[in-house]
């Protein structure tokens, strides 16, 4: 695995998160209050595996692109967030 890079959700993505996957980041991003009750916005660790991009949400939120290309988002289950 390679470690890609940390920001903000709600910020511009970093230029190394491919167009397709900033398509779910976005739309995961446009669900999450912009002031959830004074608490700061969570981060997205861009990571690597076997080539391909993984965006996970410090909330367990996880973006990953199908075959097609197309963007995947699902909840870790063992992030210990209900």
């Amino acid at each position: 695995m390679q470690l890609g890079t940390r920001w903000t959700s709600g910020d511009e993505p970093p230029r190394a998160v491919p167009a397709a996957l900033r398509r779910g980041i976005e739309a995961v991003d446009a669900t999450i209050p912009a002031d959830a009750l004074g608490q700061p916005r969570p981060r997205w660790t861009l990571t690597w595996l076997e080539g391909k991009p993984i965006a996970e949400l410090d909330t367990g939120v996880i973006v990953t692109l199908d075959e097609d290309g197309e963007p995947v988002a699902r909840h870790d289950p063992d992030d210990g967030f209900a």
